[in-house]
């Protein structure tokens, strides 16, 4: 839970904060490399896996299919494979929702994921108490000040994963007090799931849904 050092202001250094715009930049000021399919294509299951995946994300139905799903549509049988394993992830998950996102925001600036990391600061806010400042914590990583034990395993976890692909004893230990072995099977995948969404969505310069603005959110 949040406490009052985690809703204290603290300082990015500005170095970091262009960088991150230098990336929005990099990916959101250039075309996407595929283009989206029509809505032509989008048959019933598509519309039904996005009103599925909008439920999980607490959105609202509103017609919307973001353009990543129609580029996605260039390769169904992937397509349906990544959403199946998305909605486990999210809809079927045993791990904590706020865990889950703290997770995947640490995996989306690691990554410099406009895309990821915006969705996902918008839903961390939507679904969870996670507050713009603990988002503002996660971009300094588990060694800024305010986070608990716990939260502080998370982001460090995944800090290990992508340095070293794997979680030190000190950090697993740490989880497992608060997790069981079906959590302590689903943390790597989660990171690993959003790890390569993050690949992609930046390979293929996945554009930003509408009102959207990248790196800069919190």
């Amino acid at each position: 839970m949040p406490n009052d050092a985690a809703t204290a202001k603290i300082a990015i250094d500005p170095a970091v904060l262009a960088r991150a715009a230098a990336r929005d930049a990099e990916i959101n000021g250039h075309p996407a490399r595929i283009e989206p399919l029509g809505e032509d294509k989008f048959t019933p299951d598509v519309l039904k896996l996005t009103a599925d995946m909008k439920a999980a994300a607490g959105i609202p139905p509103n017609g919307y299919v973001p353009e990543f799903f129609g580029i996605m549509l260039h390769h169904p049988t992937l397509f349906k494979a990544h959403s199946d394993l998305a909605m486990v992830l999210m809809a079927g998950n045993t791990l904590p929702t706020r865990d889950r996102e703290l997770a995947i925001l640490r995996v989306g600036w690691m990554t410099g994921a406009p895309y990821e990391w915006n969705a996902h600061v918008d839903m961390a806010k939507r679904l969870t108490n996670i507050t713009p400042e603990e988002i503002e914590r996660v971009i300094i990583g588990s060694t800024a000040p305010g986070w608990s034990a716990h939260d502080a395993a998370i982001l460090r976890a995944v800090e290990e994963m992508m340095a070293n692909a794997m979680v030190t004893d000190e950090t697993w230990a740490i989880l497992a007090k608060a997790y069981n072995d079906a959590q302590l099977i689903e943390f790597p995948i989660l990171v690993g799931q959003y790890l390569g969404v993050a690949y992609l969505q930046n390979s293929i310069r996945a554009r930003l849904m509408p009102n959207q603005i990248g790196l800069s959110a919190r």
